[in-house]
């Protein structure tokens, strides 16, 4: 074989595969921006009902069009302590279903139409400004790349059947015993493992079967074996993460190790032909088109065949189930010694992929920030009723504020990761007011520490308030938490009406209130009734209770849309 020839066989096959992969990207994306309300919903309604669960992962996987994704997802949202095992192992279950569409999508005999649908939908996505329609076209895109990808391959792959070397070690690989099924089904799993994606390697199995250098049984056990291949990338996500997470990737691996090794057994005396008396003959059938190029046309929906049997199978047989296999790999990851410390965030980067569930992850994120500004309100509140020195509680509320401090920092991280690719409108502008609201909850936790500061700079120094000036800031503190509390509330329900008309009203009265007290403050100062040091720290305090009003009321901005 010449390098000329040597070469463009690579070239095209390895060009091919690119366009094929970036096609799933675009086509998962566009498909999950058209749908990314609908993916929140599916995923919120999973319970630990098994059949509901298969059901939430087939429908999943069908509109991020990767099983990958969908248990990586998974991996994720168990990882967060939002999913159970229970419920992760019906929806993994159901995502190996799912993923069997991509399959049925390649049996279109469209190839050659897949270069001008690509164009076509091009001007759509880029030229659009509506979004619906801008991110269908990207899904179409996708879709004519996937094609455009898989023409690219089988058109490499063509020259391999004229070079007896390829043909001679192509036959070592034939699935004509239970040995060679194990033998196939081994280079399918290390295949998927090396590229990471059953999708790709599915494409490369059927564009092999295309052009004849693989038969039926090969390109079936190929696929058996792609099955357990897949599951790398939720073990690789699990790495790391908590244990129940761990234990989500090893049901996924147990599953499909457990179904392929039953199903190889009945590949050759059963399952391989039931599958060509359903497609009408024998898939191996060559035909000789009129323009002399030769064609296998049923082995395309064979494979496919193959595939979503095996899947649709095993999850019905393990479906009664779960229970058991939730047993085992908790027994295959046990606990580990005393109590699992708890994530800082429900932010991971397992939520990339899916923008749509990202943003409402990162929101949970938003809604601790708030809790924790709350919660740090209250410990003031009793250090500033308290004559007496509370150390740990001071401790607490200064611990609060320096994990408020990483956790915006995560959320700046994770957000900024999350909008970097295709992701709609609505979505975008969610992160925006995420961003925004983060960095004031962050910076209303520093003013409440700084509270603290003044009071500890008073003790230090011997000195107190006087009986006046404790009870005016006592009534501001009050006021203040009062009002980030109302806040607080319409962040949680997202209703904005709760504080639309009186947000700015009762920052005013605040700002009216803080003055007065200032003036009284220096009336007082003025009469000698209090020192310069205690005025400079009083003062200081005062202003920080207006800037917490501040940051509250930017907050309340947010929600209303105001700029």
């Amino acid at each position: 074989m010449g390098a000329h020839l040597m070469f463009s066989i690579i070239f095209e096959v390895l060009g091919g595969l690119g366009i094929f992969l970036l096609g799933m990207k675009n086509m998962s994306e566009g498909l999950q921006a058209v749908s990314g309300d609908r993916l929140r919903k599916i995923i919120s309604v999973a319970t630990d009902n098994r059949v509901m669960g298969l059901l939430v992962g087939l429908t999943v996987t069908c509109i991020v069009q990767s099983s990958s994704i969908t248990t990586v997802m998974v991996v994720g949202l168990v990882n967060s302590a939002v999913m159970t095992l229970t419920q992760a192992i019906g929806i993994i279950f159901g995502a190996n279903i799912g993923t069997t569409l991509t399959g049925w999508i390649l049996t279109l005999n469209i190839g050659k139409y897949g270069l001008p649908l690509l164009g076509l939908s091009a001007f759509l996505f880029l030229f659009s400004k509506n979004d619906r329609l801008r991110y269908t076209g990207l899904a179409l895109v996708g879709i004519g790349m996937i094609f455009f990808g898989l023409e690219l391959m089988s058109n490499g792959f063509k020259p391999l059947r004229t070079i007896p070397e390829f043909q001679q070690w192509f036959h070592a690989f034939q699935a004509t015993s239970y040995i060679g099924v194990l033998k196939c089904a081994l280079v399918g799993c290390v295949l998927t493992m090396v590229v990471q994606s059953s999708s790709a390697t599915l494409g490369i199995t059927m564009g092999l079967a295309s052009t004849g250098m693989i038969n039926f049984h090969t390109a079936g056990a190929l696929v058996l074996g792609e099955n357990i291949g897949t599951t790398i990338t939720a073990f690789l996500a699990s790495l790391g993460a908590s244990t129940n997470a761990r234990r989500a990737a090893y049901a996924h691996i147990v599953f499909n190790l457990i179904g392929v090794a039953w199903i190889t057994l009945l590949a050759i005396p059963l399952y391989f032909p039931l599958v060509s008396r359903l497609v009408g003959g024998n898939p191996d059938m060559m035909v000789t088109l009129d323009n002399g190029e030769i064609s296998y046309p049923q082995i395309m929906t064979a494979i496919a065949m193959v595939h979503t049997g095996f899947n649709v199978t095993n999850s019905l047989v393990f479906l009664p189930f779960v229970g058991l296999l939730a047993k085992l790999v908790t027994k295959m990851v046990p606990d580990k010694d005393g109590e699992e410390v708890p994530h800082l965030t429900y932010l991971d980067v397992r939520m990339l992929d899916t923008p749509a569930l990202g943003i409402v992850q990162s929101r949970k994120q938003i809604l601790f920030m708030a809790e924790s500004t709350e919660l740090m309100l209250k410990n003031l509140s009793i250090v500033l009723a308290s004559r007496e020195i509370d150390e740990p509680l001071e401790h607490k509320v200064f611990h609060r504020e320096e994990i408020l401090d990483n956790v915006q920092k995560e959320i700046v991280v994770f957000l900024s990761q999350l909008v970097s690719g295709q992701v709609p409108h609505n979505v975008m502008d969610e992160a925006r007011r995420q961003l925004r609201m983060a960095d004031e909850y962050e910076s209303l936790s520093d003013y409440i520490t700084n509270i603290i500061k003044g009071i500890r700079k008073m003790r230090k120094n011997g000195i107190d308030f006087s009986e006046e000036g404790r009870r005016d800031i006592i009534d501001l503190h009050t006021r203040v938490s009062a009002y980030v509390e109302r806040i607080n509330k319409a962040v949680q329900t997202g209703n904005a009406e709760l504080i639309s008309v009186t947000a700015f009203s009762d920052g005013d009265e605040i700002t009216r209130i803080m003055k007065k007290y200032r003036k009284e403050h220096l009336n007082r100062l003025a009469s000698s009734a209090t020192s310069p040091l205690n005025s400079l720290v009083y003062t200081d305090m005062l202003n920080s209770y207006r800037r917490m009003k501040d940051h509250a009321l930017n907050i309340a901005e947010v929600l209303i849309g105001e700029k």
